[in-house]
């Protein structure tokens, strides 16, 4: 999620954990905690690739997070030692704090590597990384902690209730989209192995389905408001690595997006595309592996780059029409999205 999402949830948990001791102390620490786990995204791991698939690693384990919540605890009690702040609420209110950053970020597309050092990434895809109807409860408690100290721990545990009963919502969501799409599927006669359903931009009413074939995938959007239950598929093409050697860095990006992607040329450029994340011609994660020579030969690049992939958001307003359930801009949207020519 994104960083003020995280920081607002550190700083509410926190408030929820301290009860009737909340103060604005107590806020600041646990928005500062609920950061400290995307400070990974300063490493430079010496490619864009590396730096993509890496983050969300070793600062998000849910085996490293509980020892390191440990050594802060007792840093805490030995440096300032206090009677109502036991080494057992200390541990409660970092840990709690720590431990939730990472559980959110899986309930977004990107992946989270919750068991590192143990290889995979876990992502539940009921969430889009920034969505304000699951902040805006938090900013909500925080707000009120600050201008009425005597129920702040209250109007936190409440929001952040209210806040996790939207996961519920989305995953709930997600599940009625899943029943659907697979009822077009058989419908359709298209396969049904690898289905990725994760909700477009800033809601959880409007989900997009993407389909992997062997030489293809379907693209298509689902909203809850769909009078009719037809999704209309767009079928686009699916490059595969055209060269014997796979570097270490495709590897690794296979594995992040689990097989989701998609291989192109482009301007002599040899470009892999991650597909689950925005829409065809509008993708977050684009990488250039390899540059045609002189010859016409591909030359792999030493390190990665990511590619200028274009960003628009002019696309939103369509979104959102489309979110209210109206079929009829399908075409549109197609167009907007529509993939580069190979």
């Amino acid at each position: 999620m994104d960083s003020v999402t995280q920081a607002a949830l550190g700083a509410t948990i926190a408030g929820a954990i301290a009860g009737k001791n909340c103060n604005a102390k107590v806020l600041l620490t646990g928005a500062a905690l609920g950061t400290l786990p995307d400070l990974d995204v300063v490493l430079d791991y010496g490619d864009a690739v590396s730096n993509t698939i890496k983050h969300r690693g070793f600062s998000h384990s849910l085996l490293v997070l509980p020892p390191f919540a440990l050594l802060l605890s007792w840093l805490y009690c030995k440096l300032r030692p206090d009677h109502y702040w036991s080494f057992r609420r200390v541990f409660a209110l970092i840990a709690g704090v720590l431990i939730t950053h990472p559980l959110l970020d899986a309930m977004t597309t990107y992946g989270t590597q919750l068991l590192w050092p143990i290889e995979g990434y876990f992502e539940v895809s009921n969430i889009f990384i920034i969505d304000p109807l699951y902040t805006l409860p938090l900013l909500a408690a925080l707000i009120v902690a600050l201008l009425s100290r005597h129920h702040a721990g209250r109007w936190c545990q409440t929001m952040v209730l209210i806040s996790t009963l939207y996961l519920g919502w989305g995953y709930g969501a997600q599940q009625v989209v899943a029943k659907q799409v697979e009822s077009n599927l058989a419908t359709q006669n298209l396969p049904s192995q690898k289905i990725l359903i994760t909700p477009t931009p800033f809601n959880t009413v409007l989900w997009r389905v993407v389909v992997m074939g062997d030489n293809q995938y379907w693209e298509g959007l689902v909203s809850l408001l769909d009078r009719d239950p037809n999704i209309e598929f767009v079928s686009r093409p699916v490059g595969h690595w055209p060269l014997e050697e796979e570097p270490e860095t495709l590897v690794g990006l296979r594995a992040f997006s689990h097989q989701y992607l998609d291989v192109k040329e482009q301007q002599g450029q040899l470009i892999v595309s991650d597909l689950r994340l925005g829409m065809a011609n509008n993708l977050a994660f684009e990488f250039v592996f390899a540059r045609k020579d002189q010859q016409g030969e591909w030359q792999l690049l030493e390190a990665p780059e990511r590619y200028p992939s274009e960003r628009s958001f002019a696309q939103l307003a369509t979104l959102w029409q489309r979110l209210k359930g109206d079929q009829s801009i399908n075409a549109n949207l197609q167009k907007v999205a529509s993939p580069i020519s190979q």
